[in-house]
């Protein structure tokens, strides 16, 4: 027979992983956005803790996306860009979050270079931006734009600062998780966007968060969430049995 406090050990161990697993599950199928629109598609960003919502509409070449970070500081900022030209920062067509006399709203930035961020019109149509803050520390932008007629890809790149100078937001880091926030969005074969008429309204939230639309991003999440639990079941019984 086990001795007592083996046997105490696997039940703490099991425990611990049965509340841990579900710690992971930041993530698009786990989240709740406060809007009342269904994305068709979400993607757990690789870098900088970044997620992204989305439905394209390519019937009239449109693009809806809320795009969910944390900024460096409470006083920083976060932004999601196109870049028609380029795969980096450099050459994108940006909407960037950041405060403005204490409120958080969306601005729209012609970066050209590194050293010129200009506030301006984009190269295309945008419309119903929005910005809020969860209670978790995050941020969410909410936005549509007119992409090309048939487009199959989009370079999209994505970033986080620290600091807002003067109403505009001033240089990000340049480790590596800031240099790798870029990367292709595929558009083509996406399902159509998910509306309030035909798919349950999204529970609202103050926090920043998801959507309960098809996902693609998400599925490796509930994957091992599920392997947690059913590890921590078995690590259950064994100190059940040592007993």
């Amino acid at each position: 027979m086990a001795s007592p406090f083996f046997s105490s050990l696997i039940l703490c161990i099991s425990l611990w992983v049965l509340l841990i697993s579900p710690a992971h599950s930041l993530t698009c199928n786990s989240q709740k956005l406060s809007n009342s629109k269904l994305y068709a598609n979400c993607t757990d960003l690789p870098t900088l803790d970044s997620y992204l919502h989305y439905t394209y509409n390519a019937s009239n070449s449109s693009l809806s996306i809320a795009f969910i970070s944390t900024p460096a500081s409470s006083d920083g900022w976060i932004a999601w860009a196109i870049n028609p030209t380029g795969t980096g920062m450099a050459g994108s067509q940006a909407l960037i979050a950041l405060k403005s006399s204490g409120s958080l709203g969306v601005k729209t930035y012609n970066i050209s270079s590194y050293s010129s961020i200009v506030q301006s019109k984009l190269s295309f149509d945008v419309w119903d931006l929005k910005a809020e803050s969860g209670s978790n520390g995050t941020w969410v932008i909410y936005g549509s734009l007119k992409v090309p007629d048939k487009v199959e890809n989009l370079n999209q790149v994505w970033q986080i600062g620290a600091k807002v100078s003067d109403g505009h937001p001033s240089k990000h880091d340049f480790a590596p998780a800031n240099l790798k926030a870029k990367g292709t969005l595929a558009l083509v074969g996406t399902p159509e966007s998910l509306t309030p008429a035909s798919a349950p309204t999204a529970t609202p939230s103050s926090s920043a968060g998801g959507s309960t639309a098809p996902e693609k991003g998400g599925q490796s999440t509930l994957r091992s969430n599920n392997l947690g639990l059913f590890l921590g079941l078995i690590l259950f019984f064994l100190g059940v049995l040592a007993l």
